[in-house]
């Protein structure tokens, strides 16, 4: 029986499935990753994506922050992709319960899925570190250098830089689907971001799902492994009509 032969089955059998997703998914949007031979790690800046995505850097060097964040990290034209459709069609049916993702795109949301917990937050919530009021992406694009709220406040993106800590209730809410779940499908993420990474070890099925188009640190964990980009392994699942 081939890989996706039994990943169909599965599917076919389970009513409680969760989704735990990382760049990979987004990769086939043309949304780069940061560890792929291609990744923002191996391109040249002045200073290492990682130091200019950190807390302290976008408190100390904010207008260098926003430069890079505009320049790389917003798509605002990325369309989903047939792993984010594949996604939303099986919620449709009831089969799957959430999608946890530690994209910043909001491209399930746009693909239609409804129940997305961002553990890295998202690209088109922004909010002003003085009053609270929140910004649409639009607000940050209109604006050049550091962008300003009318109370004359940063307006600081909704995302989890690099020395800030997770939503506890995303997290809390993330374990629960997970230790719930009779099936779990990871894809495009190479777990090496904790805590991120983490939640695997909650998973008490025995359904455990990796798709990714390189080998990751949990392989040995999985039940079915599967090397191939994640669009082209749930293109099967587009069509909402199984």
């Amino acid at each position: 029986m081939s890989e996706t032969t039994q990943l169909k089955e599965w599917i076919e059998a389970s009513n409680n499935i969760v989704f735990f997703g990382g760049a990979g998914v987004s990769t086939e949007s043309n949304i780069p990753d940061f560890r792929s031979v291609d990744g923002l790690y191996h391109q040249q800046y002045d200073y290492p994506p990682e130091h200019i995505l950190s807390h302290h850097f976008f408190m100390e060097n904010t207008e260098e922050f926003f430069r890079f964040y505009r320049n790389k990290m917003i798509f605002k034209e990325a369309k989903p992709n047939p792993a984010h459709i594949a996604l939303a069609n099986l919620e449709k049916q009831g089969k799957l319960k959430a999608v946890i993702t530690q994209n910043i795109d909001g491209l399930h949301q746009k693909a239609g899925s409804k129940e997305v917990l961002e553990l890295h937050g998202s690209v088109l919530r922004n909010y002003c570190m003085n009053c609270h009021h929140f910004h649409s992406l639009e607000t940050i694009l209109a604006q050049e250098g550091v962008p300003h709220c009318e109370c004359g406040g940063i307006i600081k993106p909704d995302v989890v830089l690099y020395e800030e800590g997770l939503d506890s209730y995303l997290l809390e809410k993330a374990v629960s689907y997970i230790a719930n779940a009779d099936m779990l499908i990871i894809g495009g993420t190479s777990l090496a971001v904790y805590p991120a990474a983490g939640l695997i070890d909650y998973y008490r099925g025995n359904k455990l799902v990796l798709i990714n188009k390189d080998k990751t640190g949990r392989d040995n964990q999985a039940d079915l492994i599967i090397h191939e980009p994640i669009g082209k392994v749930l293109s099967f699942l587009v069509d909402p009509i199984l």
